[in-house]
């Protein structure tokens, strides 16, 4: 059986990248890692679809959504949303959904973007502390909750959010902002 099912078994100008690049970097877990993110992903998947199938639905909609992408380390990062228990905590519904959240740093400040359609500005409750961002929205339709833990230490006092069709975004200032280093002449 072959170790990784998923690859194609023809060749592909991007194959010598890819083994080239990820391989000499992380090593042959980076592709181990991946394949058990996408397993785990499809049980969860599988286990909605047979709940669906034996009528044991309830009368609130089920939202579930992965995300994928390569963090600044280079290394994959899958990220759930919804409202839907991961598979390792409860199998009961969740009164909110937890919004598809993307986090980027700079040297000064920190940017969380969210994804929370069907509301609007006045249904948002933002609550900031040094370390973590709380999303709080609810309106007669929908509910969304994330607590977002913050990759730096942040000033309170000193933030500012904007929302523009269903996507909200918040810029907070770190306290202490990463200096650039300074520069070796070369002789």
């Amino acid at each position: 059986m072959d170790k990784y099912p998923f690859r194609r078994r023809y060749p592909d100008i991007f194959d010598d990248f890819i083994e080239d690049s990820w391989i000499s970097r992380y090593g042959e877990d980076i592709f181990d890692e991946f394949e058990e993110q996408i397993r785990r992903i499809h049980r969860q998947m599988n286990s909605l679809y047979r709940d669906t199938l034996r009528g044991n639905l309830v009368d609130k909609p089920r939202i579930y959504g992965w995300s994928f992408r390569i963090d600044s380390t280079g290394r994959p990062v899958f990220q759930e949303f919804g409202n839907v228990p991961h598979l390792n905590t409860s199998r009961e519904l969740l009164d909110s959904r937890e919004p598809l959240v993307d986090i980027q740093e700079t040297d000064k400040q920190i940017i969380v973007t969210a994804e929370i359609p069907g509301v609007s500005k006045e249904d948002i409750d933002l609550e900031v502390t040094a370390d973590t961002l709380i999303i709080n929205v609810e309106n007669k339709d929908r509910r969304y909750y994330k607590e977002v833990t913050l990759p730096a230490e942040v000033n309170t006092d000193d933030s500012e959010a904007t929302f523009n069709n269903g996507v909200l975004s918040v810029t907070l200032n770190k306290l202490k902002p990463k200096k650039r280093g300074k520069k070796i002449k070369v002789e």
